[in-house]
């Protein structure tokens, strides 16, 4: 599929659905029908919205799995390598090896996303589903703080107004203000999301950074060479599997340290491990990455905004996690001032954090 979302076959650029008929077998004309067919169907929005829903259901398949949160972190990104490892392989004989500080950034970023994972599992078994994948948009916040900080890069003024709003609406979904859901515990809760977030932020940060460097070394493939008019291709498994590995090790360390790690859980909760990792993961990757890119920025943070209302739903359809009315209220704010947020900063040209990653999962 090309970037400009024509579909073209090895004749050349002529797209498929412009060419001439051929006098071929009945299968080859089927099998064009049913190219054109995917082409339309896989657009970048519907990509979007595909990887959106994958990961607004991880975590239902944590709680589901009913483990400990280090062994989900831990065992999700075991479960997630060995559908990675592959595919990385596979790019690295198509497009050669990547330098080797970006692998190192990397490494260094998949780290906080093992201390990520295993905070928001953690977070998911005190507040429920829907509203510890709420929680974790605070790193809207953390994500451009830590710009500041780091790279001084400037804060827009809009930022000082929203920040406040979200904090607020963080904590009336979390329910450290108003009613919680029974059962929940809220302080744990939102102390553990919000340390998911913060991590989560770091690790969009560093992967932002690895982004602006070169991604592969001066090896060349001659069968991109043959196409010099082809958009530039990017490693999309290579530096996901990178990461993924890193994350397993800092997750591993962490849960055992913490909460401990069951190595054999019962086969039902790998299982829901399994689809976490097929799902939120792997599948988002394939989905989210290559399409975010083709679309406009203000599109992309509007489409992966469906993952919060999602997760609610479904947690609420399929769990029974009955939030209060305040808790929907401050998931509606975050919602929303998140939603305005990316909007702005889209129409500045400044993309979000959510549009340099491919999702959250």
């Amino acid at each position: 599929m090309r970037v400009d979302g024509e579909s073209r076959d090895s004749q050349g650029d002529i797209p498929f659905e412009s060419r001439p008929a051929a006098s071929s077998a009945a299968g080859d004309h089927d099998h064009g029908l049913a190219q054109g067919l995917l082409t339309r169907l896989a657009t970048p929005a519907t990509m979007v919205i595909g990887g959106s829903a994958c990961i607004s259901l991880s975590a239902i398949f944590v709680k589901l799995s009913d483990v400990n949160a280090g062994t989900a972190a831990f065992l999700r990104c075991l479960l997630a390598l060995l559908l990675l490892a592959p595919l990385a392989a596979v790019e690295l004989r198509r497009l050669g090896p990547r330098a080797r500080r970006p692998v190192l950034t990397d490494l260094a970023a998949g780290l906080l996303l093992g201390v990520d994972f295993v905070f928001w599992a953690a977070s998911i078994r005190d507040v429920g589903a829907s509203i510890a994948t709420v929680l974790l948009n605070i790193q809207v916040i953390v994500f451009p703080l830590l710009a500041r900080l780091l790279t001084r890069t400037p804060l827009p003024r809009g930022f000082w107004l929203t920040a406040p709003v979200l904090l607020a609406g963080v904590a009336l979904a979390g329910g450290a203000i108003g009613n919680p859901e029974p059962g929940s515990n809220p302080v744990t809760g939102i102390l553990y999301g919000t340390a998911a977030g913060v991590a989560f932020a770091a690790y969009l940060f560093l992967t932002r950074l690895a982004g602006t460097h070169p991604r592969t070394t001066s090896y060349r493939n001659p069968a991109l060479d043959a196409a010099p008019h082809s958009p530039p291709r990017r490693h999309i498994a290579v530096p996901v599997c990178t990461a993924t590995f890193s994350a397993a090790v800092a997750s591993g360390v962490l849960g055992a340290l913490w909460t401990g790690i069951d190595p054999m859980p019962e086969p039902a909760a790998l299982g829901w491990l399994a689809a976490l990792a097929t799902l939120g993961q792997v599948l988002a990757l394939l989905l989210i990455t290559p399409a975010l890119p083709r679309l406009a920025p203000a599109t992309g943070a509007a489409l992966l905004l469906l993952q919060p209302v999602l997760a609610i739903a479904t947690a609420v359809a399929f769990l029974g996690e009955r939030p209060t009315a305040t808790q929907y209220a401050g998931c509606v704010l975050v919602i929303a001032t998140v939603w305005y947020a990316t909007r702005g900063a889209a129409g500045r040209g400044a993309g979000t954090p959510a549009l340099r990653t491919a999702g959250r999962g």
